[in-house]
């Protein structure tokens, strides 16, 4: 039956039926062949109504209306401008800058997609005027983007939080360093990309100390409310959940302050915030409801004595997760990842003894190559949709050395835990 189920939920999700809506169809229907359609009913109406009034969830929304409010306030062209000033005359210098920028950006957005789309506006027409490939230009949008989900707020880290009951705000400070190693190693791939294919990514003009210092006085706002959020948690003064509503109240102030922000903008910005936490939901609904089928069936009891089996511990349980999860990001998108294999996964991890800090963050780290990787990646459709005359087959060759980078990176955070977890050692002291 479990069988069946798995096989239901893949062609569901193969026939473009919603991740969420697919993942409750299959949990439903196992539920149903075990205990009857009533009783499966029954937890179904219960689940629903749990996940709705779920206090710990209500940061979700807030995060996500942060991210849609920074994003509708343009903060993004104003870190795009700052970075190029600086670094836009070395070869490939705009798709660094484009890196970097995103990296700020998601310093205070928290969202791969919405990162993503704002930055292909923003710089894959600066990039074209100055002859940038499009395999070099699309590619290093897609991979950028995928740092909104580590560099926090990251919705994704407060999504793990919740699923296994980590602390948020440790799990924020810890994403820093590995952001930090993130953004590295995706200007590493631009480096060496136009190292061995120069036309990619020519260089563009050289600016003026005057013309520097001028592109850094727009980017205060970023920096402002980076250091509000992010300190405030560090120094105790409330908590992740709580971040998120000073967030949302500082990108206000600013974006009417400053004039960016307007009535419709904000009125935009709750719309899609809405139907974003609306698929959120629905997809945390699903998983349950499959979570409670795992449980019940005994399935989650095989995994655990499959591990036990082969005796997979320490390192090779890690490498054998980041295997099977890098497969199932080919063909799943990384929240709803997330949402299903954690709940099954982490108390094996947890019986080992294994960090959940560090792990989460080695977990969302392979989450963002699932944004990534070809046929599915999200952010490479995502730039699709907002720049429609890409050519798939020239994103799709660009995008292959930042995998490569994410792998290198996954390597480092598995053989350095000290990367992860230094920042919150010194926060618990």
């Amino acid at each position: 039956m479990t069988l069946i189920v798995i096989l239901l939920l893949f062609a569901l999700i193969f026939a473009r039926v919603p991740i969420g809506m697919a993942m409750l169809i299959a949990g439903f229907v196992g539920l149903a062949s075990i205990a009857g359609f009533q009783p499966a009913l029954s937890v179904a109406s219960h689940t629903i109504y749990a996940t709705g009034t779920n206090y710990s969830l209500a940061a979700l929304p807030l995060y996500v209306l942060l991210g849609n409010l920074i994003n509708h306030a343009g903060f993004g062209e104003q870190l795009y401008k700052a970075s190029n000033a600086f670094i836009g005359h070395y070869r490939g210098g705009l798709a660094m800058g484009t890196i970097l920028s995103c990296g700020g950006l998601s310093a205070v957005s928290g969202s791969s997609l919405a990162t993503a789309a704002t930055m292909a506006k923003i710089a894959m027409p600066s990039m074209r005027a100055m002859g940038y490939s499009d395999r070099l230009a699309a590619s290093s949008v897609a991979a950028g983007g995928t740092l909104g989900i580590l560099i926090p707020p990251s919705i994704v880290l407060v999504l793990y939080g919740i699923l296994t009951e980590t602390d948020i705000g440790l799990l924020f400070i810890a994403g820093i360093l590995p952001g930090l190693l993130g953004i590295a190693c995706y200007v590493g791939a631009v480096y060496f990309t136009t190292l061995f294919f120069p036309a990619l990514g020519p260089p563009g003009r050289r600016h003026t100390f005057q013309e520097r210092l001028s592109s850094l006085k727009d980017v205060w706002p970023v920096v402002l409310l980076f250091t509000g959020i992010i300190g405030g948690i560090y120094a105790g003064l409330f908590t992740a959940s709580e971040a998120a509503a000073v967030g949302v109240i500082l990108t206000l102030l600013l974006g009417v302050a400053m004039r960016l922000l307007d009535f419709y903008g904000v009125i935009s910005a709750i719309v899609e915030t809405g139907r974003t936490t609306a698929a959120l939901f629905l997809v945390i609904i699903g998983t349950t409801l499959l979570t409670d089928y795992a449980n019940i069936s005994g399935a989650g009891r095989a995994i655990s004595d499959f591990v036990a089996y082969y005796e997979l511990t320490g390192w090779r349980l890690i490498w054998s997760f980041v295997f099977v999860c890098v497969i199932l990001g080919i063909v799943i998108e990384g929240v709803s990842m997330i949402i299903l294999v954690i709940p099954l996964f982490f108390p094996i991890i947890a019986a080992q003894g294994i960090d959940p800090i560090w792990f989460g963050i080695i977990f969302v780290t392979i989450t963002e190559i699932s944004f990534i990787v070809p046929p599915l990646g999200l952010n490479l459709f995502v730039l699709k949709a907002t720049i429609p005359d890409i050519d798939m087959r020239e994103l799709y060759k660009g995008i292959l050395p930042f995998i490569v980078a994410d792998f290198v990176r996954i390597a480092m955070l598995i053989a350095f835990p000290i990367i992860a977890l230094l920042l919150p050692s010194l926060m618990t002291k």
